[in-house]
């Protein structure tokens, strides 16, 4: 028994801890936000709903069924229904009947209407897969956010280590007499200001990777962690293609772009069902029905007057109508015209809005198209800024060891490296989002690889 405790412990135990050491890779914090995300989930929610409709659409073509039952007594004056004579007798009746109508043509309004539904199904899964572009483009952009803070944040305690050797150099250098005791207090107080600057990386992270966990849905922030890979500049061609082509094939896929198409096509829809009201409307109808009374008297074979039971008033007083009828629209305040002039400026509106998104595209693109060459100039600058830093550096450092550099210019000195390298993890994680968003307009899935 002891032994089944101690096997079932150790199970749990590794169980947490793999839980505890998942590390999320982009890919697989993309696929599980577009997920789990509650703004999807709400719209998928409304696709449902368009559904409907479309049911409802197609179910205006069919005939309606209806029943109708009533029960009544009359006590006192009344007619009674065999003779339609005057008695005041009570008289318990029971009335039944179905009726059943269908439009057989009304402007091809239904029709219109259930093209719409279709059309309307469409451009709601066009809206929700643009929703679930944005929330990949925001979790990228999120991840490499975390990504270079970890960097910066490695950058920094790779600094103050080096910071620290020089402070062990230093004292050396103190006790031997080569360097005055204020250079050792110039090198401790440039510790000091690098151990505040893990701190504020320690809490750049933390606050980047609830960011990310948030997008994800995920509450569990302690646990939460991503992979610890660090990424080099992704090899790309995108910039081979010029922005005119990267634009033109957007437009072919964009999602954004095929939502608002759907809403010039519906607007379109709006309009013919909004034409459709100015012509006649044909119904046809099929009644039947049945009646009981227990105040009925019908003569029998000989002549003498009796009451029939329910069942059989019901089959003698049964009977059918059946027939169309034919509305015309003649006058109704101007409703129709009206409608119709409204319709008229809401597919004018989305004509307009449909140029508008397609014009907001091609500035998203060559945005983006000038932030990936930008971006990608202003990190070969960094780096080439980084090494002459850190060659202005070690040779400073070999002044400051012989004791012919004080320490304010070799801390000066130490600081420009710094802000050099952190300007380098900053261009180059810049870019690397920058890059993705121009490939995720020319189709290319989001990815690190």
């Amino acid at each position: 028994m002891k032994f089944k405790l101690t096997a079932l412990l150790m199970v749990f135990t590794i169980g947490i801890l793999s839980a505890q050491q998942k590390k999320w890779t982009l890919e697989e914090c993309v696929t599980y936000a577009v997920e789990n995300n509650l703004s999807i989930a709400q719209f998928e929610l409304d696709l449902q709903n368009v559904a409907i409709d479309e049911s409802d659409a197609f179910g205006a073509f069919l005939p309606d069924l209806n029943s109708s039952n009533t029960l009544s007594s009359n006590t006192g004056f009344s007619i009674n229904p065999t003779n339609n004579a005057p008695t005041s007798s009570t008289a318990n009746n029971i009335n039944v009947g179905i009726s059943s109508n269908v439009v057989l043509y009304d402007g091809l309004r239904n029709i219109h209407r259930l093209n719409r539904a279709k059309m309307n199904t469409i451009a709601n899964q066009y809206r929700l897969d643009d929703i679930k572009d944005d929330i990949r483009l925001n979790v990228a952009n999120a991840y490499l956010q975390v990504l270079s803070n970890k960097e910066a944040l490695k950058v920094s305690r790779a600094q103050y280590a080096a910071t620290e050797q020089d402070l062990k150099r230093t004292k050396e250098l103190v006790e031997s007499g080569v360097v005055a005791r204020g250079d050792l207090l110039e090198i401790e107080a440039t510790a000091a200001t690098q151990e505040q600057q893990i701190v504020n990386g320690e809490s750049l992270v933390l606050i980047s990777k609830v960011s990310l966990a948030q997008l994800l849905q995920i509450t569990d922030y302690e646990n939460f962690e991503i992979a610890d890979d660090e990424f080099d500049i992704p090899p790309s061609d995108i910039l081979s293609n010029s922005a005119k082509v990267i634009f033109d094939k957007a437009l072919t896929f964009r999602n954004d772009i095929k939502f608002s198409m759907a809403n010039v096509e519906l607007a379109e829809k709006d309009l013919k069902i909004s034409k459709g009201a100015r012509y006649p409307t044909l119904v046809g109808f099929a009644n039947y029905g049945s009646r009981y009374s227990d105040v009925t008297e019908i003569p029998n074979a000989t002549g003498m007057l009796f009451t029939p039971d329910f069942i059989d008033q019901l089959w003698i007083f049964d009977g059918i109508s059946y027939g169309v009828q034919l509305n015309i629209p003649i006058f109704n305040g101007f409703s129709v015209r009206n409608n119709i002039n409204r319709s008229k400026i809401s597919l004018e509106k989305a004509k307009l809005q449909f140029e508008q998104d397609k014009l907001d595209l091609e500035t998203t693109v060559q945005q983006a198209y000038v932030d990936v060459t930008t971006f990608y100039k202003a990190y070969e600058a960094a780096e080439k800024t980084l090494e002459a830093r850190r060659l202005a550096y070690n040779y400073s450092k070999e002044r400051f060891d012989v004791g012919l550099m004080n320490a304010f210019d070799f801390s000066q000195s130490q600081s420009q490296v710094d802000n050099a390298e952190a300007e380098v993890v900053r261009t180059k994680y810049n870019y690397i989002f920058r890059l993705k968003i121009l490939e995720f307009y020319f189709g290319i899935p989001i990815s690190l690889n």
